[in-house]
């Protein structure tokens, strides 16, 4: 099997002839590490976050990806982020974000204080193909034999950046309902012409990113997510389907009062399986049949942390609960983010290839 062949098989519910490597994301310092690491005579300098899309990195990546043999990308457009300061950027809608050397920045200012505010807001007009360039790169440069996925932004997180805060959001709920469904509208309508970007650049399936959990339980209540979130997860499902591509919904913490809202709609698979709050082998027996489970290799303590003697037995351990009868594909739980060692990561990949073989 091709790895593109393995990927689809796996978030069919089927039995691939080994376990799927997948990564949502590899920061750019992780990059760099592993060309130190993979590819020594091809690493340069690269400073700053913000600004243009960078393909030296881009070229890296795919190089890392046909170095260690992973059976799909993950790449994203381009948010046009221009640098304020050294702490700040703002994205092409106007939101304000302040930096982090953890690698995931987070709003301090949005555009969106009222409902007024969204009269001439004019969204999809910021849409550009240009913002694809890179996604295009990997995908054309890495091939058909592997799986691409194009991360596109939950229209759940859209809203609360747009807002400037979570929080801002999350109070709209009880105190101005009509924003909350004209927010979701207007990135709903986003989301999915981002979505027909991506497929025309390449995409094999859709990556919907953004979390609703920590890990004790939801950030709201599951009624507020049936109201607010569920009738336009289920319009981007469908339209992604329509479509001809996969979708699978990426939210950290614990999901399991959601869970079945996520098959209802029609996701085909669901990451990271965080294993703080999310036991795989009860999710697994859960789901069985109706989504694929995606990752679950802890990415805060033992990817940082670890041994890769640690790495390999948890990789194995977790193989051998999640991978019975297919529906499994093996990535980190979340990202491999600033403070995970390369070396770990490789580790994985190899573990990985080692104790996923089926049969």
């Amino acid at each position: 099997m091709t790895g593109r062949e393995r990927i689809m098989c796996a978030l069919g519910g089927g039995l691939p002839d080994t376990v799927p490597l997948f990564e949502a994301n590899i920061n750019d310092s992780i990059v760099l590490k592993l060309a130190e690491l993979l590819l020594p005579a091809s690493s340069p300098r690269v400073n700053g976050r913000a600004g243009a899309e960078r393909f030296e990195i881009a070229r890296l990546y795919v190089s890392i990806v046909q170095a260690l043999g992973l059976d799909s990308t993950c790449t994203g457009p381009s948010a046009r982020m221009k640098r304020l300061d050294e702490r700040h950027a703002q994205d092409k809608f106007g939101t304000v974000w302040a930096l982090s050397e953890h690698g995931e920045p987070f709003p301090r200012e949005g555009p969106i204080r009222e409902l007024g505010d969204l009269r001439g807001f004019a969204m999809l007009s910021r849409l550009n193909r240009r913002d694809f360039e890179v996604v295009k790169y990997v995908i054309d440069a890495t091939g058909t034999d592997r799986a691409h996925f194009v991360t596109i932004t939950d229209p759940f997180k859209t809203s609360w950046s747009l807002r400037g805060s979570m929080e801002n959001l999350l109070l709209d709920y009880r105190l101005d309902p009509a924003l909350v469904h004209e927010l979701m509208r207007m990135a709903t309508d986003y989301a999915k012409a981002a979505i027909d970007m991506a497929i025309e650049v390449g995409a094999d399936g859709i990556l919907l990113s953004g979390d609703f959990a920590g890990e004790e339980t939801l950030l709201m209540s599951p009624t507020h997510f049936r109201e607010y979130i569920k009738p336009y997860h289920k319009e981007i499902v469908e339209h992604t389907h329509q479509g001809g591509r996969t979708i699978v919904k990426h939210s950290d913490g614990q999901m399991w009062p959601i869970l079945d809202d996520l098959m209802e709609v029609g996701f085909d698979g669901f990451h990271p399986v965080q294993p703080q709050c999310m036991d795989i082998a009860d999710v697994k027996r859960h789901v069985a049949g109706r989504m694929c489970l995606v990752g679950n290799i802890d990415c805060r303590i033992l990817l940082p942390f670890g041994t890769q003697e640690e790495v390999a037995k948890t990789v194995k351990e977790t193989i051998e609960k999640a991978a019975p009868g297919g529906g499994y594909i093996l990535s980190s739980s979340n990202t491999i983010h600033p403070g995970c060692k390369a070396e770990n990561y490789i580790a994985m990949v190899r573990a990985a290839q080692e104790y996923g073989q089926y049969g």
